[in-house]
């Protein structure tokens, strides 16, 4: 495997790193369009769906400027899904279930009655 290859894969895994944690850590649609507050999961989901078919199409085209492309069966697509959402963990996770710090009440209503 030459340094060209390494490099190829290197830069698959971390575009599908980055792609894979987007939807979770921004609130604009596709990364780029208009800011949607707040951002539904379906469409968070739906934008991973696209960001894995970008990674997919990314690691083809660099297959394909190696040599030949290989075919690939479902298992390889089972495969990459499922490790394309163990990428995706941790922006799930910084979204959906760190605790969130509460917020200070101030005012009248926080003293407690006589």
């Amino acid at each position: 495997m030459g340094a060209s290859a390494q490099t190829s894969i290197w830069l698959v895994l971390i575009t599908a790193v980055v792609l894979a944690n987007l939807p979770f850590l921004n609130e604009r649609l596709l990364a780029l369009g208009p800011v949607r507050s707040p951002k539904s999961f379906a469409w968070r989901l739906l934008e991973l769906a696209l960001y894995a078919g970008l990674v997919i199409g990314l690691g083809r085209l660099l297959e394909a400027g190696a040599g030949q492309v290989s075919a690939q069966g479902w298992q390889f697509y089972a495969v990459f899904g499922c490790v394309f959402l163990t990428f995706a963990f941790p922006g799930f996770v910084w979204r959906y279930l760190r605790r969130q710090r509460p917020v200070a009440v101030t005012g009248a209503s926080a003293e407690p009655a006589a």
